[in-house]
C-alpha cells in the first residue's frame, strides 16, 4: 500500500486562519478558495480565502459569522456560501446576500452549519453540533429561491465530506457524520428532495482518527478521506478507499500536522495533486510547539493523469 509524505504549499502568517481552514476549491487557473471556519476557539467569524499556489499571495474576507463551506460561483466576487444557520449566493465585496437566502429552521441550539457538496446551482449540506456532543443535527438541501432550506434528515453530531454520485441511472450521496467514522451511502431523489436508507461503503473505525472531508477520485471508484487526529501525533493523514470493497488503497502523511481536515484534487504545473487543509484547533501551546506545520495547507503527488474543469453555478 503506497504512502506519500506532503509538502507545505501555504502557511498563514496570522494565527487566527489557521485555526480552522477548510473547503479548499479549484478556483481560477492557480488559485485555491478555502474557508477559515473560525479565527479561533472563542470567535464567532470566519472567512473566505483565495490563494495564489504559485506565490503564496493569499486574500481574505471577514464573514458575519462562521462558514461551513463557501463554492466560487460565475459572478467575480460571489460564492454560494453557508455559515451560521444561514445559506445562499454570498458577495463578499459588498457583504450582502445577492437574491433570496435561506435559513435552517428546526434544530436546537448550538448547531451551524457544516460541509456541502453542489447539487446542480444549489447545495445539499449538513450541519454540526458545535460541541461534538449530542446528535442534533441534520442534512439539509437548499436551492435558489428557497428562504428555507429541507430538511432531509436529522440524528447526526457533526455532518462533514460530501460526494453525490450517479450509478445505472440514479444518484447516491456519499455522506460522513464524523463520529461514526463510516462513509455511508444515501439513494438520493432530488426530484421528491428524499433521501433513502444509507448503507456503508467505507468502515474507518480502526484507523485511530476521525474522518472529515472527502473528494472522490477521477475514475469514480475510491474516496480520499481527510482524517482528523485529536491527538498529540507526529503526522496527520489522509487516506484513498475503494468504493467496492472499502479497502485502503493509499495514504498521505502531512509531517507536523495531525489535524487534517479536507481534501482537494487540483491541476497545478500540468500534474493532478492532492491539496489538503489541516487545523490547529484545540491545541495547546505545547501541542503546537511539537506540531509546526499544523494550520498549514498541504500539497502531494497523486498517481493521477486529469480531472473535469471544476463548473461553478451560475448566480440567478
Amino acid at each position: 500500500m503506497p504512502e506519500q509524505i506532503s509538502e507545505v504549499v501555504f502557511r498563514p502568517e496570522e494565527g487566527k486562519l489557521a485555526y480552522l481552514p477548510e473547503g479548499p476549491c479549484a478556483f481560477r487557473p492557480g488559485e485555491v478558495s478555502w474557508v477559515a471556519i473560525q479565527h479561533g476557539g472563542d470567535s464567532g467569524e470566519g472567512s473566505i480565502n483565495v490563494l495564489d499556489l504559485n506565490s503564496g499571495e493569499n486574500r481574505h474576507h471577514v464573514l458575519p459569522g462562521r462558514p461551513g463551506f463557501a463554492f466560487p460561483t460565475s459572478t467575480p466576487d460571489v460564492f454560494l456560501t453557508g455559515f451560521e444557520r444561514q445559506v445562499g449566493y454570498f458577495n463578499v465585496e459588498s457583504g450582502d446576500w445577492e437574491g433570496v437566502h435561506g435559513v435552517v429552521e428546526g434544530e436546537e441550539e448550538g448547531t451551524i452549519i457544516n460541509d456541502g457538496v453542489l447539487c446542480g446551482n444549489g447545495v445539499l449540506f449538513g450541519t454540526k453540533d458545535v460541541e461534538f456532543k449530542e446528535p442534533k443535527a441534520g442534512l439539509y438541501l437548499w436551492l435558489p429561491g428557497m428562504e428555507t432550506a429541507k430538511h432531509l434528515r436529522g440524528g447526526q453530531t457533526c455532518s462533514n465530506g460530501k460526494v453525490i454520485i450517479s450509478r445505472e441511472g440514479k444518484r447516491y450521496l456519499l455522506d460522513i457524520d464524523t463520529p461514526t467514522r463510516v462513509v455511508v451511502e444515501y439513494p438520493l431523489d432530488l426530484g421528491n428532495q428524499v433521501l433513502g436508507e444509507p448503507r456503508t461503503v467505507v468502515d474507518l473505525r480502526e484507523a485511530g482518527a476521525f474522518p472529515d472531508g472527502m473528494v472522490i477520485t477521477p475514475d469514480g471508484q475510491s474516496v480520499i478521506v481527510a482524517m482528523y487526529n485529536p491527538e498529540d501525533v507526529e503526522a496527520g493523514e489522509a487516506r484513498q478507499h475503494s468504493l467496492v470493497n472499502g479497502g485502503l488503497e493509499n495514504v498521505w502523511k502531512t509531517p507536523g500536522s495531525p489535524r487534517v481536515t479536507c481534501p482537494l484534487l487540483t491541476e497545478m504545473g500540468g500534474e493532478v495533486v492532492l491539496l489538503l487543509t489541516t487545523a490547529v484547533e484545540h491545541m495547546t501551546e505545547e501541542e503546537q510547539a511539537r506540531n509546526p506545520n499544523a494550520g498549514c495547507l498541504f500539497r502531494a503527488a497523486t498517481p493521477f493523469e486529469g480531472i473535469e474543469a471544476a463548473v461553478w453555478p451560475d448566480v440567478p
